[in-house]
């Protein structure tokens, strides 16, 4: 009979929430965090806090620092104050974004519209939803006779950071040469090529930006239009042309 005992108690014991799971569990709520978040959003100090709660500083103190853990009745307490509901503080909070890019998990695409690709591209960027810029490693192939200069134009501005190699840029009615360390920001809404200015391919970062400043027009230049290209993904990209 004993031996039974023995063995419910141990069924029951293996089916209870256990001490240690508990306070992890109070734990990765950070109740304690998010306290004093709202607090110093509102730049209350812990005595005025407790005025409004009822509840001593140094109570508060320990709570925030996760030394106490709060009744439902003194979390409540807190919440008013702040005009939060009491499930506020139990809410899973937002992950901060953060994507990483493998370089072998990247697709490497070919200009398109064209017979012979000029350059080669990546989308560093393709796994962030809503972003608000394109980032691309691009790879210009040195020039042969097959290949036409193709000018394009997009919405926002581009930045351009050179890797290696020599790269010739034409933005509107100017030409420069850039070289290994030379970067360059424009306004993408004015017309602008690029070209392999060496005899080896050259490398690139560069990365489009969905907004920028209204652009002065030049003249004879096409209305700005919309961007039809897609990243690395298949889906649709705003920037750098493909």
């Amino acid at each position: 009979m004993n031996e039974i005992a023995g063995v419910k108690n141990d069924e029951t014991q293996k089916s209870q929430v256990d001490g240690e799971t508990t306070e992890r569990f109070i734990e990765e709520k950070r109740i304690g965090e998010r306290i004093r978040r709202l607090r110093l959003k509102k730049s209350m100090g812990l005595v005025e806090l407790g005025k409004h709660t009822g509840l001593s500083a140094s109570f508060l103190s320990q709570l925030e620092t996760g030394r106490v853990v709060p009744t439902l009745r003194n979390l409540a307490r807190i919440a008013m104050v702040f005009s939060k509901d009491l499930s506020y503080f139990f809410e899973t909070e937002p992950v901060a974004l953060f994507r990483i890019h493998r370089r072998k998990e990247r697709v490497r695409l070919p200009q398109t519209g064209v017979d012979v690709p000029s350059y080669f591209f990546e989308s560093l960027g393709y796994m962030v939803p809503d972003r608000d810029m394109d980032p691309y490693y691009a790879e210009f192939v040195p020039v042969t006779k097959e290949m036409e200069p193709k000018a394009h134009l997009h919405q926002g501005s581009e930045f351009l950071y050179v890797l290696d190699g020599e790269l010739e840029l034409r933005h509107g009615d100017q030409t420069c040469t850039l070289g290994v360390g030379d970067a360059v920001y424009f306004d993408a809404n004015t017309p602008h090529s690029y070209r392999c200015a060496g005899t080896k391919p050259e490398g690139a970062i560069i990365v489009t930006m969905h907004q920028a400043p209204a652009p002065m027009p030049l003249r004879g230049a096409p209305a700005p239009k919309p961007a039809a290209s897609v990243d690395g993904a298949g889906k649709p990209a705003a920037g750098f042309p493909l």
